[in-house]
């Protein structure tokens, strides 16, 4: 599937009203550990990248270097909104993009500002994504869901739903 700058914007659309996202990564003893991070991004850029601020000591820092594949899970429940992400996360070292993502939030995780020495900026190339979006009224879902229920049809029609392959 070929994914369009339409695809891109709502994908964006999807993201950037979501306060946190679970980053999922895998843990040196093979499981999967999650943690709340809040997408720093103003916009997505042309290189479908997400950027989070992590501390350089912690554990996201510490098992990237084994396992960069990482998911990125959204959930806007007031939206009905829903995204996947799936790429390869790396911490940078450019001074540059901390100045222009950080903000007062990210100062009460890092104190000292953004030359903080365990301020790590954490880069998710998108390779993936998948999203899920209703734009029925929570009634219109209900009434979709108990036709479904009587009728024992599967429900139709509850939303877009689209799988892009950006990387």
């Amino acid at each position: 599937m070929t994914t369009t700058t339409n695809d891109h914007q709502k994908l964006w659309e999807l993201i950037k009203d979501t306060r946190f996202g679970m980053f999922v990564h895998r843990h040196h003893d093979g499981m999967l550990h999650s943690h709340p991070l809040t997408t720093q991004n103003k916009q997505l850029d042309e290189g479908a990248t997400l950027y989070f601020f992590v501390p350089k000591d912690g554990e996201i820092a510490r098992n990237l270097p084994a396992d960069d594949a990482v998911n990125v899970a959204y959930a806007n429940t007031d939206k009905d909104s829903y995204v996947s992400v799936s790429g390869h996360a790396a911490l940078l070292e450019d001074p540059a993009k901390k100045e222009e993502l950080f903000n007062p939030m990210a100062k009460a995780w890092f104190p000292a500002g953004v030359t903080d020495p365990n301020l790590g900026l954490l880069a998710v190339r998108i390779g993936h994504a998948e999203f899920w979006d209703v734009d029925d009224s929570k009634m219109v879902q209900i009434f979709k869901m108990m036709k479904a229920a009587v009728t024992g049809e599967t429900p139709k029609n509850l939303g877009e739903h689209k799988s892009l392959n950006i990387g």
